[in-house]
């Protein structure tokens, strides 16, 4: 009997593909070039952030979901007669989901169930608002921020609670209320995409063109060699 060796080589391969192609990480990026932005209270403008989830993003409710790591970073001018009294600041911060929630941080949102995952997560299909909020409690950082999205379009960045720790520039507690610092306002398309699964594939390596070639080659070259044993 004769063996096809080719088609289990092709069903592999499409398999692994067809891996690939459905599996979604669990990461959120955002910066502020996504946004339309109007700064209300001293002037921010400039801020990106990365949250990395330990799982894959679907719909459901995420309550403090665990976080490999977060990174963001936030800076612009500030306004006369802050709290911090500072012109300006520069806000970097790479941390993992433990120290995030230990320091005082949450990190709040819903994907309603009818949500169509096929083309990542767009803004309108959160239940309720998006709410990222790196409240730093005892770090001595005025900065920390609150990021809040909305379904509609519209959203907020700005400065969190945070309070306790001394300040090694102004040598003063901190005790800041939200928005004592910074308040910038987001406007989006409810349409925008929030999670893009296509930018944040989990990590399955792709197969290259030369990968697929070399094993549909070793699929031709086996099936040759059972043609011609059975003709010898």
């Amino acid at each position: 009997m004769r063996l096809n060796l080719l088609n289990p080589v092709l069903f592999a391969t499409i398999s692994l593909l067809s891996v690939v192609s459905s599996s979604s990480a669990g990461m959120i990026t955002f910066q502020a070039s996504d946004f339309s932005l109007n700064p209300t209270f001293s002037n921010v403008t400039i801020f990106n952030f990365s949250i990395d989830l330990v799982d894959q993003i679907g719909t459901g409710v995420y309550s403090n979901p665990t976080i490999n790591s977060i990174t963001y970073n936030v800076s612009g001018s500030l306004a006369p007669g802050t709290p911090s009294g500072f012109p300006a600041f520069a806000l970097s911060r790479t941390i993992t989901g433990p120290d995030f929630y230990a320091q005082g941080s949450s990190l709040n949102f819903e994907i309603d169930a009818a949500a169509d995952l096929s083309d990542g997560i767009q803004f309108n299909e959160l239940v309720g608002s998006f709410i990222f909020n790196g409240r730093e409690v005892g770090t001595g950082r005025y900065h920390p921020s609150y990021v809040e999205f909305n379904p509609g379009g519209t959203g907020t960045i700005m400065n969190s609670n945070n309070f306790g720790g001394i300040n090694p520039s102004s040598m003063q507690m901190v005790d800041v209320n939200f928005g004592e610092e910074y308040i910038t306002e987001l406007s989006f398309a409810p349409t925008q995409t929030l999670v893009d699964f296509e930018s944040t594939t989990a990590a399955v390596p792709e197969p290259s063109t030369m990968s697929l070639l070399g094993l549909l080659g070793v699929g031709v070259a086996v099936r040759r060699r059972n043609r011609s044993r059975q003709h010898s």
